[in-house]
């Protein structure tokens, strides 16, 4: 460990031990820094610009890499203004929102790039959505068109009728390289690779129009409760990430970032992105994460740097060691969710040298970037934030004498909030009623106003965190954020059952946490094997994979507090172990497909991590 100590407290001398270390990057960071604060938000800003600034910088250099594919930051550039331009020439104009649904290659950058550019927001809906979820998310944002791979049009067709657009406003890409072959479009879809083709190829001048406060990205989180909810994401918020996380990875034109992480999220579009971008390197891509092929990936893109998230770290480590774990470049990454019992092994088997664990939330206002590489932290922040006294048994925060809230002392653990001023706003939901619910106002005193991450952190010293755990309705899975009520919604509608909870539980050598849904039958019904298999299919129709429950337990009531709310606390400790239940509990086993009930044998097989969730 390099803390001062076991509590991996941190000091003004652990801090003085780092400084040479950041001499080198200091420059890189003034930089950046100047691009993150001095701006205001009618300042041109953002995405597009500081993609054009890259090209200028490096125009013949690669940007961009995928399976055999690679683009110039020229090329990129060209192709990105070719689809500006056919969607200025179709009528879209700065504030309009164009949902895009394609998985992780090179067609989704240049579409993002291009819609940057004219101060379109890219909805950038999770291409793992189906049925009335993916309905929820594409009419919420308003969208006047939908971008799609052909990879996920299976699945907007199967919802096209309940989607509240134009229907001649539904643009199609081949799942291929389309800049060779634009393919063939299906029926009642535009070919974008073949319409943009006569499209001019310069800068659009409405570039110089998009301004710190034009959104750039709807990013879709769960929030705390109910269906997904779409977070405004401004060109100025892009800036601060551009200016701090992409500018501290202090990045070279021949420097390759190897991302595998899913696109439409924060980590991998903005986090790592922003640093390729700030340094005029090379953005290498995988469609999907596999542990099979990571460094063999790595070693065939010659990647120098990786974007994580902890589970993809904990698939790393379960796989068997090799001669590869460390015949490659890679000394840095960036991302977040590294467990600290795998922190200090992963950087020794893979030879990383630097770990530039953050935290950051779509819709949060607070942040915090490793910059000094300590282990097991979330790193520093330079924004308002406090870590103030929660009870967690009655989920409110202990108040003093006077009603206000109260911070914790070093090394005690508390509710994260963020200090909403104008150099760090909150920038919220689409939805107003559901930004009232994510402020607290009055807390130290009458008129402040702070944002409720609803992350519990400790407090290890000179503005440095260790995450702990999140509160609320939501739960992370699989480096994903489990929305309880969408879940227990999905539940409920199958037939033979009444009433749903969710929440999760912590299996031993995983990250975050497994859904278990705890549910109630109708009056009379009782679960037999064919329904063990049809709720397991339809869970995963209706749901996303990471938000399938693994586990159930049958109860013939489910305990709710005086106010009405479900005893989760008590479940949650209860968790999937026969003995402490009478309640029947079922499983949902690796490439299962249905349930089954938990014996000792299966508990022990847990256990003894003998099943890869």
């Amino acid at each position: 460990m390099s803390q001062a100590n076991h509590d991996n407290l941190i000091g003004i001398k652990d801090v003085a031990t780092r400084l040479p270390k950041l001499i080198n990057k200091l420059p890189n960071i003034v930089v950046g820094l100047k691009q993150a604060y001095l701006r205001t938000e009618s300042t041109p800003a953002g995405l597009g610009l500081a993609f054009e600034q890259a090209v200028k910088r490096n125009p013949h250099g690669t940007a961009l890499i995928f399976e055999e594919q690679s683009y110039s930051y020229t090329e990129l550039n060209e192709w990105a203004n070719q689809i500006a331009h056919f969607q200025l020439e179709q009528g879209a104009k700065k504030g309009d929102v164009i949902a895009v649904i394609i998985e992780n290659r090179c067609e989704l950058m240049a579409t993002v790039i291009a819609l940057a550019k004219i101060g379109v927001i890219s909805a950038l809906v999770n291409t793992s959505q189906t049925g009335k979820v993916l309905t929820h998310s594409i009419n919420l944002v308003k969208p006047i068109a939908v971008i799609v791979g052909e990879e996920c049009r299976e699945a907007v067709d199967a919802v096209r009728d309940s989607l509240t657009l134009d229907q001649n406003h539904f643009y199609w890409f081949a799942d291929q390289n389309t800049r060779q072959d634009a393919g063939q479009a299906p029926k009642g879809f535009i070919n974008l690779a073949e319409v943009i083709q006569t499209a001019k190829k310069t800068t659009p001048k409405q570039l110089k129009s998009v301004t710190g406060k034009d959104g750039l990205f709807y990013i879709y989180t769960s929030g705390t409760t109910g269906l997904p909810k779409a977070v405004v994401f401004k060109n100025s918020r892009w800036m601060l990430a551009y200016g701090t996380y992409g500018h501290v990875l202090n990045l070279k034109h021949d420097d390759v970032m190897y991302v595998t992480l899913p696109l439409y999220h924060a980590t991998g579009m903005v986090v790592c992105w922003c640093g390729v971008i700030a340094g005029s390197s090379i953005l290498a891509i995988r469609r999907k994460f596999s542990t099979t092929h990571f460094w063999s990936d790595v070693q065939k893109y010659n990647a120098s740097a990786i974007g994580y998230v902890g589970e993809l770290c904990r698939y790393l480590m379960d796989a068997p060691e090799s001669e590869i774990d460390r015949a490659h470049r890679v000394t840095k990454m960036i991302g977040n969710g590294m467990r600290p019992n795998i922190w200090d092994k992963f950087k020794q088997r893979f030879g990383i040298e630097e770990v530039l664990e953050l935290y950051a939330s779509s819709e949060g206002n607070v942040g915090f970037s490793n910059i000094f590489n300590f282990d097991n932290t979330v790193g520093f922040s330079p924004v308002p934030y406090a870590i103030i006294q929660y009870d967690k048994d009655k989920e409110q925060p202990i108040l003093d004498k006077k009603g206000f809230c109260q911070k914790v002392k070093k090394g005690e653990t508390g509710l994260l909030i963020g200090k909403i001023t104008s150099r760090s706003p909150f920038d919220g939901y689409t939805d107003a009623d559901k930004n009232k619910s994510s402020i607290m106002h009055d807390v130290f005193k009458k008129g402040d106003s702070y944002f409720v991450t609803g992350d519990l952190v400790r407090n290890i010293g000179l503005r440095h965190a260790q995450f702990m755990d999140r509160l609320g309705d939501t739960f992370r899975w699989k480096g994903e954020n489990v929305s309880t009520t969408e879940v227990e919604n999905i539940c409920s509608e199958y037939d033979k059952i009444s009433e749903a909870v969710i929440y999760g539980v912590e299996i031993p050598n995983t990250n975050g946490r497994a859904g278990m849904a705890a549910i109630t039958l109708k009056n009379g019904a009782e679960l037999n094997d064919e329904d063990l298999v049809n709720m397991a299919k339809t869970f995963k129709k209706e749901l996303p994979s990471y938000a399938v429950p693994v586990f159930l337990r049958v109860q013939k009531n489910l305990e709710t507090t005086g106010t009405f709310k479900y005893q989760k606390s008590k479940l949650k400790e209860e968790a999937f172990y026969p003995d402490r239940t009478s309640d029947r509990l079922l499983i949902l086993l690796p490439q299962a497909e249905g349930y089954c009930d938990i014996n000792s044998e299966i508990l022990s097989n847990i256990e003894q991590y003998k099943y890869r969730f």
